[in-house]
């Protein structure tokens, strides 16, 4: 990976049976080296790549009976010779005499082919072909232990292949009668029969139609196979948590799976709170606090390795999902190249990070509470000309010390870690990244180098979050949906649906309280309250109370 590796996370026995750590073992070890290919794979490969498989099948079926009418009909008749001698009566002299028969048969099959057999057929036919050309179109065969001799001619006329069959057993009996005359002029003791006269064929004996579109499919399905697996094979893509396994042993502790509406929706656990989607957002949100690590990071980068993967509303969701359960979170814009949280929040994002960083402002002036009060955002700002400098700056360092000693949770979106460095800068000043992989878009080895990049620095990698993870019903851990029936979610439900529809939410309404929250303190989701802790978060929830849940009386 170019460096000794960096600290990595360690989980409890817990989050491994949430995050389904371990169900990665049987497919792929822990050094990233693919096991053994197994039966079930290639049937993974053939469910996944069953259309083009389907189509390469139907064209090699359509190519077969193309061909196949493209071809020009060929029709063959065929006639048969019975070759005996004449023996004395005895027994001894008619076994003689068969297995002399027996013996000449097959000598005499080659015979028909020679020009001393064809070159008068082609006289008396007057056809126009070569002997050698006759030659190719005419068969001979004797079957096995018999005296018969089988002879075949395949013409594109019907009428001239029986015609042409005939004339060559004609002149086979005179061919052979004069080989066989003993040299005192006595007659020949080998006589040639014609048992079948040659007839003319009714169908064409090729093409094929059945036979061709048979070998057509059978060659089209091999051929839609060896591409899919030979797809499979190059194929380097990162699409789930186990291409994930293949690069690095950085636990996967999030899935988010793939909506066509994100885009549009990027609040997700605000539009749509019983979504699948915001459902794995909270799932990630719990599997943090699982991290069993020496101190627990109040201070988290949000990365990716190319633009595009959902680095910036992976960071927005996971941040209003912990305030949701009542930790004080600090979300920052470090993306100070293309910032986008001020936008997809409705905030104001003129004044923000490099505001502070290059003291023109104090943190507690741009810093803007959001939601419920427990989520305050710093935009990134302006966009500044020394990105990385600023972010790397003694200022920055001190900024995190700051918003670490107030927050229980300090998120930082940044930039992707292959375009610049401004991400390994960050994490290095803080307790760890989590690294975003969009599934279908990053590559394996566009991963290793991201993962290399943050080991290279020393930077805690806390896990990998694989966004946009396409499931189907029939995938093996397809997700489930809870969402809530109608007499439940009357209201929430079709409000959240009039959301999503319509525009983007706008703002949620701000409590008024200090920039700055001096709440409870620190406080993880699944932490046991004291009775301090409990008394002055119930007071707390009560001054929010009226700002956030009254509702205008009808």
């Amino acid at each position: 990976m170019g460096g000794q590796a960096g600290p990595v996370a360690v989980f409890h026995p817990e989050i491994r049976e949430i995050t389904g750590y371990e169900r990665l073992a049987p497919a792929y070890n822990r050094a990233g080296e693919i096991r053994a290919v197994e039966l079930q794979d290639y049937w993974v490969i053939l469910r996944k790549r069953w259309l083009s498989i389907a189509v390469f099948t139907l064209l090699g079926a359509g190519l077969a009976v193309a061909v196949s009418l493209a071809t020009t009909p060929l029709y063959q008749a065929s006639t048969q010779l019975y070759v005996s001698v004449k023996a004395g009566e005895s027994s001894s002299d008619l076994l003689q005499g068969s297995n002399f028969t027996r013996q000449q048969v097959t000598s005499y099959t080659q015979l028909v082919t020679s020009p001393l057999v064809l070159q008068p057929v082609i006289e008396d036919l007057g056809l126009e072909d070569r002997s050698e050309v006759l030659a190719s179109r005419v068969s001979a065969s004797s079957p096995l232990n018999t005296s018969l001799i089988d002879v075949s001619v395949t013409d594109e006329n019907p009428a001239m292949a029986a015609a042409t069959a005939d004339a060559i057993a004609k002149e086979f009996k005179n061919v052979i009668a004069d080989l066989e005359t003993p040299s005192d002029g006595s007659a020949s003791a080998v006589k040639i029969s014609i048992v079948r006269d040659a007839v003319s064929p009714e169908g064409p004996s090729s093409p094929n139609l059945k036979l061709n579109l048979a070998l057509g499919l059978l060659l089209g399905l091999a051929v839609g196979v060896g591409v899919a697996v030979l797809r499979a094979v190059l194929d380097t893509r990162v699409r789930s948590d186990a291409d994930v396994a293949r690069v690095t042993d950085t636990s996967v502790i999030g899935i988010i799976p793939d909506d066509p509406d994100a885009p549009q929706h990027p609040l997700i656990v605000q539009s749509s709170p019983h979504s699948q989607r915001s459902e794995a957002f909270r799932r990630l949100r719990t599997n943090l606090q699982f991290l069993d690590i020496a101190d627990r990071p109040q201070s988290i980068v949000i990365t990716s390795s190319l633009p595009g993967e959902g680095k910036s509303t992976t960071s927005i969701n996971v941040a209003i999902t912990l305030a949701d359960a009542g930790t004080r979170v600090a979300l920052i814009d470090a993306d100070l190249r293309r910032p986008s949280v001020a936008k997809y929040m409705g905030l104001e994002g003129k004044v923000g990070l490099t505001t502070v960083l290059i003291g023109r402002a104090s943190v507690e002036d741009v810093i803007q509470p959001w939601g419920n009060g427990y989520l305050h955002v710093l935009p990134a700002g302006q966009v500044p000309p020394n990105p990385s400098e600023l972010l790397g700056s003694l200022a920055m360092a001190n900024l995190l010390e700051k918003l670490v000693s107030q927050y229980d949770v300090v998120i930082i979106d940044t930039a992707p870690l292959l375009p610049v460095t401004d991400a390994a800068i960050l994490s290095k000043l803080t307790g760890g990244a989590l690294l975003v992989v969009g599934a279908d878009k990053l590559h394996r080895n566009q991963l290793a180098e991201s993962v290399g990049a943050l080991e290279t620095v020393g930077a805690r990698i806390l896990g990998i979050v694989v966004n946009r993870q396409k499931r189907k019903q029939s995938d093996q851990y397809a997700y489930y949906d809870y969402s809530p029936t109608p007499a439940t979610a009357a209201d929430s439900g079709r409000g959240s649906r009039r959301k999503r529809k319509g525009s983007p939410p706008a703002r949620a309404p701000q409590p008024s309280e200090p920039s700055v929250v001096t709440g409870p303190t620190t406080l993880w989701p699944g932490d046991s309250l004291s009775d301090t802790q409990l008394s002055d978060f119930q007071r707390q929830q009560a001054q929010n109370l009226p700002a956030q849940h009254q509702r205008p009386s009808s």
